[in-house]
């Protein structure tokens, strides 16, 4: 069959797998739905449409085609879900920069992906300015107001939404840089297929549907907001747009607009509970949150209950469009309580619906034991991995070294086939030859009632090698409790050797997703 030459795929039966299709379709089916929201701003899909062709036809008119990058600096606004699919209507490439970074890390990346044109909203305009100065780079910036736009599009009509610059699947939709919590980000080049298929697999992992409402809590510039631009317009969902990630703006979101879904990092969620106030009571309707990071402990999982909220607690990284793994409440767990659905929930979960093979393996690449005790390095094998690193070859061949993404991420696998992680490789504290988990330290110490976020660090030690350093970020109002008390807190919980011996109490640095920075923990701490 297969020299059988009328088999092969033909235009009637192949068509580039491309989010943009889940934009036309939409258009299709719903278009005087109102599907975008930001404050009084409302937004039908025939008028996405139209916004998404102005933005092509002032990019097609700047010169801006095949393979060309177009960086936007902008918060999560109807023009930069609007550019999710504009740049790759005229087969572009969107890098979507994070909106936190300092001017010289934005200008290196704006060097390094040789950005041909540099879009940014009004607020973060002066720092693309800026960033493009420090960098000497003669880049075309243009400010996302209205009458910026109306002197970008000057003279043009908005293109229809058509795949016609779709001629490869495998070409490039964006570019992201990692977050930087290891010091040395890299591009990330994610390819049409790729998000395509992680985006109908965020559909079935959350319920995404036409009823669904999803609050933008999540910053877009994340992995494309771990592709969710494209999952929610799939089905024909609301996009509700929020700037930024303030819990009294989050609670009265989900009120007046009927949330049923929101994303974000776990220090998020820990501030919705505990700044700006009551929250008000419970919500009128249930609402999923997707998170990841930090595993989720009995107060914050109680305390969302509470409001309304369940929590679905995700693992992935930027080199897989954003989650890769899930863990979310099942049938056949009945009714544990709060500590046991926390250990439970605590978890990374099983495979996204449409990444082949989330693994455990040891040091030869053989599967761990599924006794939730033997740890290994998780590894990825999917359809949802990036093509590579933009302009490293050698970092790419040793992420997909024999045949799998490596993450660096240890892990055990559970005897029902969840995968648990334990540490990141270089995160692991080894101690007068003992191993330390710096993540069941930081598990510990964040059930202390007046600890909001913990990480835990390795710093040199001349008689034990390194010993962990506990830096702690505490509630709003609480006062840094004596270091005797939280030592013992952590003895009753932990062995005597992985007890941390310093505690220090200060603001964590975050990335703009809220991962914590641990390197640069490490560096100030003295540690290297």
């Amino acid at each position: 069959m297969r020299a059988d030459g009328h088999l092969a795929p033909r235009p009637a039966n192949f068509v580039p797998l491309t989010p943009l299709d889940f934009l036309r379709r939409s258009i299709e089916v719903f278009p005087a739905k109102t599907v975008v929201v930001a404050g009084a701003r409302r937004l039908s899909y025939l008028e996405l449409g139209a916004l998404v062709g102005r933005l092509a036809a002032g990019l097609r008119q700047s010169g801006i085609g095949q393979g060309d990058v177009v960086s936007v600096i902008a918060g999560n606004t109807p023009e930069l879900l609007a550019l999710h699919f504009a740049v790759p209507l005229v087969g572009a490439v969107l890098n979507a920069i994070n909106t936190r970074l300092d001017p010289a890390t934005v200008a290196h990346i704006l060097a390094h992906a040789e950005a041909r044109l540099v879009l940014a909203d009004a607020e973060r305009a002066p720092l693309a300015s800026t960033a493009l100065e420090a960098g000497g780079l003669k880049t075309r910036l243009v400010t996302l107001d209205e009458a910026s736009l109306a002197a970008f599009t000057q003279g043009q009509g908005p293109l229809p939404v058509t795949l016609d610059a779709v001629v490869d699947e495998w070409q490039p939709i964006s570019l992201n840089y990692t977050s930087g919590t290891t010091g040395s980000p890299k591009g990330a080049v994610y390819h049409h297929r790729g998000a395509y298929l992680n985006a109908l697999g965020n559909v079935m992992a959350l319920g995404f549907d036409e009823r669904s409402v999803y609050l933008w809590t999540l910053p877009m510039f994340h992995c494309n907001g771990w592709c969710h631009p494209w999952a929610v317009t799939a089905v024909g969902g609301t996009h509700v747009c929020l700037d930024r990630p303030d819990p009294a703006a989050i609670v009265a979101a989900m009120r007046e607009e009927a949330v049923t879904h929101f994303a974000c990092a776990p220090v998020v969620l820990y501030n919705l509970l505990h700044q700006g106030g009551e929250p008000g009571g419970k919500l009128a309707r249930r609402v999923r949150v997707a998170t990841g990071g930090a595993a989720p402990t009995t107060a914050l999982i109680q305390g969302l209950d509470a409001m309304g909220i369940e929590l679905i607690h995700l693992y992935g990284l930027t080199e897989s469009y954003g989650p890769v793994t899930g863990c979310a409440e099942r049938a056949d767990w009945g009714e544990p309580e709060a500590a046991e659905k926390a250990r439970l929930l605590a978890r990374q979960g099983v495979r996204h619906p449409l990444a082949a093979e989330v693994a455990v393996v040891d040091a030869e690449g053989e599967p761990v034991p599924m006794d939730g005790v033997a740890m290994g390095e998780i590894v990825i094998r999917s359809n949802t991995l990036m093509a590579g690193y933009l302009k490293n070859a050698a970092a790419t061949e040793e992420a997909f070294r024999h045949g799998r993404l490596a993450t660096g991420d240890l892990a055990v696998r559970h005897g029902d086939g969840f995968i648990q992680i334990k540490d990141r490789a270089k995160d692991v504290i080894i101690s007068g030859g003992e191993n330390i988990s710096s993540l069941e330290v930081e598990s510990v110490l964040h059930q202390h009632p007046a600890v909001l976020l913990a990480a835990v660090v390795a710093v040199a030690d001349e008689k034990w090698g390194e010993v962990p350093v506990a830096c702690l970020e505490l509630k709003p109002g609480q006062e840094p409790p004596p270091e005797v008390e939280l030592t013992a807190f952590c003895r009753d919980r932990l062995a005597h050797f992985k007890v941390p011996r310093r505690f220090v109490f200060r603001e964590l640095p975050k990335t703009a997703t809220g991962k914590i920075q641990k390197f640069q923990l490490r560096a100030e701490l003295g540690s290297g």
